[in-house]
């Protein structure tokens, strides 16, 4: 059996395939596009999983798509028309995309597939629900769902066994952790749906001063049960989100280029406090009522890897997952597994195991990619030689372009799209945001290191969670090794690592091994490897690209080196290709 899952025209448009119970292809539609957060109809996304898959589409049995449109626009007609007149202007601007295209989902996709079978319509919060559950290692689970908002819901929870999954409680709109969070967003002046994680990364900057403030905003009752104080917001009835009452309480919102404040760190840091503290507490009722040592989570707020890494020690829970696409681009998976397992039946034999779904190319496209455009290059005999040399690379201080095998499924490069450098150099830090990411001072950069070794820096948890692989977790480094690490050694002490296993991928596996006899540390910086405004690369050229727009010094496509200086600019424009 063949079900094709697709998540389209909200954000993060993205399709996925199953075939024969193995999740063969998920990718997002932006990695085609090169929009970022594309949400136009995942054409590309969708012909590459077929292709994938190798099938065309009327051999596909049947359709997912990851919510229920008609239910959503209940929803929506039922905000304005609460809020009418003051949300007409909102209303004005949201009717023309429903009324071309959302209200048309069944036509829409019959006419651009040519489709002719069953298309199923998915609850959005049930679609993450089973985005987590059904890939999985577990036969029973506690779900607990956090986002913006799908249809109604914007948080969930129940219980999943074998292939049933049962959502028993929700909290609807517009009371929403995931707007909460994204309303601040917004008002330090960082982008909606985009920029959430870079206030995740400013909170460990400042001190939790406004957590009284916040507790008048968010109400949360015993059982984790919450409510948002509207009064503090306008998403609900207009296209911004914090009203004039939030600004009084917490002071003027920080302009877009304005300086970020020992305030703003404060707020952040506030912020992440109480959606920290609701969310265990959430997670411990859960655990009550359940009995279940088992956790499932999704929706964009299980993207907060700075909470991830604490559930364990602050609940009972003794395993969970999360898998690399946990937001809206997840979704697609979450249809197809829920169609394919939950409404058919069939056997769960599936696991994700690690994130590399989308594109790949093979050495002979890359040849002939590098030849066209007459790129210099060293061809590598092997992987010893090419690990072996990139290694000594980066020990001497060079940042490399890592493009290898499959692209990651989800927002973060987890070494097939990759930046990779020396952890161990105080001064990296500033070479990657001076030479290649333009981006905000405060960020973290990410290391990598090979599961065996993680103990050994890391205070984690005894078993590591799956989430680690996707770079979902934030722990604590271990104190006597933070001087070791200056480059990914957070301002709290913190790292949000990836971890990586042999047998998920062995050549970015031994590079960091490689690295480590020279420098006796085994660990990498691992950052996106993208240009500003534009989502991770995907092709050689997308690549090739970046790195002569930027400061990257070398760039490995498969076995093949390239080295920036030996090759001219060309047309290449460097402030176009800037990093994010």
């Amino acid at each position: 059996m063949i079900v094709l899952g697709i998540s389209a025209f909200s954000h993060d448009s993205s399709a996925a395939i199953i075939k024969d119970g193995e999740l063969v292809a998920a990718a997002e539609e932006e990695r085609f596009t090169r929009k970022k957060h594309d949400f136009s109809f995942p054409y590309n996304a969708i012909r590459f999983c077929l292709q994938k898959a190798g099938v065309t589409i009327n051999q596909v049995d049947c359709i997912a798509f990851y919510e229920k449109p008609l239910l959503k626009f209940e929803r929506i007609m039922s905000q304005f028309v609460y809020s009418f007149p003051r949300g007409f202007t909102a209303f004005a601007k949201t009717m023309p995309s429903w009324i071309n295209e959302k209200l048309h989902i069944r036509g829409i996709i019959k006419r651009k597939l040519k489709y002719l079978g069953n298309i199923y319509f998915i609850e959005h919060h049930l679609a993450h629900a089973a985005s987590s559950y059904l890939m999985s290692p577990f036969s029973e689970s506690v779900i607990l769902t956090v986002d913006g908002v799908g249809e109604w819901a914007s948080a969930t929870y129940g219980f999943a066994k074998d292939n049933e999954i049962h959502l028993e409680k929700e909290i609807r709109f517009p009371h929403s952790l995931g707007l909460l969070y994204s309303a601040v967003t917004g008002y330090l002046g960082m982008s909606v749906n985009n920029s959430e994680y870079k206030v995740m990364g400013l909170a460990a900057y400042g001190k939790p001063l406004y957590v009284d403030k916040f507790r008048k905003v968010l109400d949360v009752k015993k059982d984790g049960s919450f409510a948002l104080d509207m009064d503090y917001f306008v998403y609900h009835y207009r296209m911004s989100m914090p009203s004039k009452k939030f600004i009084e309480e917490f002071g003027p919102a920080r302009k877009k280029e304005e300086e970020i404040t020992e305030r703003h760190k404060d707020i952040a840091a506030s912020l992440q406090k109480v959606v920290e503290d609701t969310l265990f507490l959430i997670i411990r009722n859960l655990h009550t009522k359940y009995s279940c040592n088992n956790l499932c989570m999704a929706g964009g707020v299980a993207l907060n890897s700075v909470a991830n890494g604490k559930i364990l020690k602050e609940t009972p829970f003794k395993r969970f997952f999360i898998q690399p696409a946990a937001g809206d681009g997840g979704t697609s998976v979450g249809a197809a597994a829920y169609v394919y397992y939950s409404l058919f039946g069939n056997n769960r034999s599936f696991v994700m195991k690690h994130a590399y779904l989308g594109p790949s190319y093979t050495d002979e496209q890359i040849k002939k990619y590098l030849e066209h455009y007459h790129v210099k290059y060293t061809l590598f005999k092997n992987d010893n030689e090419l690990t072996t040399n990139v290694a000594k690379l980066i020990y001497n201080n060079h940042v490399v372009g890592w493009f290898q095998g499959r692209t990651e499924f989800g927002p973060r490069a987890l070494g097939a799209r990759s930046i990779l450098s020396n952890p161990c150099n105080p001064k990296m830090r500033g070479i990657l945001n001076l030479k290649v990411k333009h981006r905000e001072k405060f960020r973290p950069f990410a290391p990598v290191i090979c599961v065996e070794d993680i103990h050994d820096y890391f205070d984690v948890d005894k078993e590591v969670p799956i989430a680690a692989d996707y770079m979902l977790m934030v722990y604590p480094i271990k104190k006597q090794k933070q001087k070791l690490l200056p480059a990914v050694t957070h301002v709290d002490g913190t790292g949000r690592l990836q971890v990586i296993r042999r047998e998920q991928n062995p050549r970015y596996y031994s590079l960091i091994k490689e690295f480590g006899k020279l420098s006796k540390v085994p660990i990498l910086i691992n950052t996106s490897f993208n240009i500003r405004g534009e989502p991770i690369v995907c092709t050689p050229h997308d690549a090739y690209l970046c790195m002569m727009g930027t400061g990257i010094d070398y760039l490995v496509m498969g076995n093949y080196l390239i080295k920036r200086d030996d090759n001219p600019k060309h047309m290449w424009d460097s402030e176009k290709y800037a990093t994010d």
